[in-house]
């Protein structure tokens, strides 16, 4: 390709994905609302941009074929402060990427969309939005956009519905929630690099045991998820305390599926994990 844009390019997971997608296009396009990192890929232009505003975000797309967008906030918080950020500029992205003719729009969307359903669920691709926040909410928004440009416009979505991204698992929910960043990596790519997808959702996990989900969608992709989280799981079992009345426990959202509306999904993550995660 001759250019990619990828948003949110400054958060651990645009982090990882800049270089391969470097690989994928003579010129890679970084933009966040954070400022340029030190060093850039020799094929790479960063720009400082915010989702919200859409004047900021048009020019970007122009002579661009993809735009892997990645850019949000990524935690729970009151409906206004996410309206911009992931709202909005969902809408921004899409808009854009329409009005200069992309191919596709690849989205980082979130279990968060479906975060309410029962972990024993066996849910897939089919079942429908149970969002567990309003952050999970801004996911189902941009998913439903995403099939409407591609009905109404032609505009190709796949909408990656990512669950516990970290170097390695971080606590027992993790054992069927990992997704590795190499797993990740090659489920962007081949999101990329299909020749045709239509619109498409596909759930973004590693090759776990343990996975509550039924089918992760992405089999048309060519994702072939190569890590299991179950080679830590006497370590991370042992720290566990089970609790069934607990919806953390329970549901596909984890700590998000439990705290009220507005408040914090990751604090109970990190506490439950003692360090970061991305979902």
């Amino acid at each position: 390709m001759k250019k990619i844009v990828l948003t949110g390019a400054a958060g651990a997971l645009g982090t990882v994905l800049r270089e391969p997608l470097s690989r994928s296009a003579d010129e890679l396009v970084s933009t966040d609302i954070a400022a340029q990192p030190e060093s850039l890929l020799p094929n790479e232009t960063w720009v400082q941009a915010d989702l919200a505003k859409f004047d900021e975000i048009e020019p970007l797309m122009k002579g661009a074929e993809m735009v892997v967008h990645f850019g949000a906030v990524v935690d729970e918080k009151p409906f206004p402060e996410l309206l911009g950020p992931n709202y909005v500029g969902a809408y921004n992205v899409w808009e854009a990427a329409s009005q200069h003719g992309l191919r596709r729009v690849v989205y980082a969307s979130s279990v968060h969309a479906v975060g309410l359903w029962e972990n024993n669920a066996d849910v897939d691709v089919t079942a429908h939005h149970r969002p567990d926040t309003f952050y999970g909410l801004a996911k189902c928004f941009a998913e439903d956009m995403g099939r409407m440009y591609w009905e109404k416009r032609g505009l190709e979505a796949v909408c990656l519905r990512i669950f516990s991204c970290t170097p390695e698992p971080q606590n027992a929910r993790a054992l069927g929630t990992w997704l590795s960043y190499g797993d990740l990596t090659q489920l962007v790519t081949r999101a990329v690099e299909t020749p045709t997808t239509g619109f498409a959702v596909a759930f973004g996990v590693s090759n776990n045991d343990r996975s509550p989900i039924k089918d992760h969608g992405a089999h048309f992709l060519g994702y072939r998820p190569r890590d299991n989280a179950e080679d830590w799981a006497e370590t991370l079992l042992a720290k566990a305390q089970p609790d069934p009345t607990d919806l953390a426990q329970m549901r596909l959202g984890g700590p998000f599926a439990s705290v009220a509306l507005g408040e914090s999904g990751m604090a109970g993550i990190r506490a439950l994990s003692g360090g970061d995660e991305e979902e």
